[in-house]
């Protein structure tokens, strides 16, 4: 299950990407998503995707470890493609009966799959090629004028960041109890889909115990070390911008534009 999910994992390479400075990264994160959702048509998409292998590329991972993470939302992208196919009313293309499959519905639900394929991707590169401690310090820095509104900035970053980076160690916790518990003579793929969701109960316990288990030992060893947030913490690697860094802002700032210009006039 750990190999079926990268959101959260750091891929280790000596790449342009991996030396980039976090802020430059998680803005670029937010800016094609943005751009992605303004693609009303396939020069629009074709833009993103071109933006994606683009970066693919530069990042020097592995093609076959992207794909691999996509296999974890292979059944949210078939549900969402059925509903938007057979719920969105128009010129029937296909008829099965009572149901019917629209032209206005397979054109939102490709539209859809391509989003949220290009999304998940996107959304990958950026921690595949951010450390932890990057992406907090990254996000702190972005976050840093809601100081005026007395927010805590640095524990919310360091919240989401320890969020994030506790998605593969809960996968890889949740495949050990499975094969354990399949050692035992347990069964998670029999019956029908109710009895299947009440095999997972007792997976989910242990796996909640677990959970909180490890939230208190972290707890535990910040406090050991004396762990404190706040204005005055200082940094070992303080984030500084270089001649790379701007470069990628005029990329994503072209990318942002193009995108604009091509839901604008096309």
């Amino acid at each position: 299950m750990k190999d079926r999910m990268t959101l959260g994992q750091y891929y280790p390479a000596d790449s342009v990407l991996h030396r980039m400075d976090p802020r430059v990264k998680l803005t670029g994160t937010i800016v094609y998503i943005i751009a992605l959702f303004l693609a009303k048509s396939i020069w629009g998409y074709l833009l993103a995707a071109a933006f994606l292998v683009t970066v693919i590329i530069i990042s020097k991972v592995p093609v076959k470890f992207m794909v691999k993470g996509m296999r974890s939302i292979v059944l949210l992208i078939v549900i969402t493609v059925l509903f938007n196919m057979f719920m969105t009313p128009g010129e029937t293309l296909v008829e099965f009966g009572r149901v019917h499959i629209t032209k206005e519905g397979a054109a939102l639900a490709s539209a859809m799959a391509i989003r949220l394929i290009f999304l998940i991707m996107g959304s990958n590169i950026m921690t595949l090629t951010t450390t932890p401690n990057q992406l907090t310090d990254g996000l702190e820095s972005l976050m840093s004028p809601l100081k005026i509104i007395h927010m805590p900035v640095h524990e919310v970053a360091m919240m989401m960041s320890i969020a994030l980076r506790f998605i593969p160690i809960l996968m890889e916790e949740t495949d050990k109890i499975m094969k354990a518990q399949m050692a035992r003579g347990a069964s998670f793929d029999e019956g029908n889909l109710i009895e299947r969701a009440k095999s997972l109960v007792p997976l989910l316990v242990p796996l909640f115990v677990s959970a909180f288990r490890r939230a208190g030992d972290l707890a535990l060893a910040m406090e050991a070390r004396c762990y404190r947030g706040g204005e005055h913490r200082t940094k070992m690697k303080p984030l500084c911008y270089k001649a790379g860094d701007y470069i990628g802002y005029v990329v994503l700032a072209a990318l942002f534009a193009a995108a604009i210009a091509i839901r604008i006039i096309l």
